[in-house]
């Protein structure tokens, strides 16, 4: 079922939403400041927890879609 769902997101949007919502505000990106944080153990404010959520969401999403479109394979998707 979740597989299904990541493998209807449209790629576009995909895109638009990471390099907009994944990378805003734009100086310095907002998500490298939360993982530089969580590599240094300041991410303790929920207000912190909630933006790294938010902004690494659309990321994540391009890396578990690449990796179902990879395992699926190349021919996959033609009719039998």
């Amino acid at each position: 079922m979740v597989r299904k769902m990541v493998e209807e997101l449209p790629w576009p949007i995909l895109i638009i939403f990471a390099l907009g919502l994944g990378l805003a505000p734009f100086s310095p990106p907002h998500l490298f400041e939360k993982i530089q944080m969580l590599s240094r153990g300041e991410l303790v404010k929920p207000v912190d927890w909630f933006d790294l959520v938010m902004h690494g969401t659309p990321w994540l999403l391009i890396a578990v879609k690449l990796f179902v479109a990879v395992r699926k394979g190349p021919t996959d998707h033609l009719p039998k």
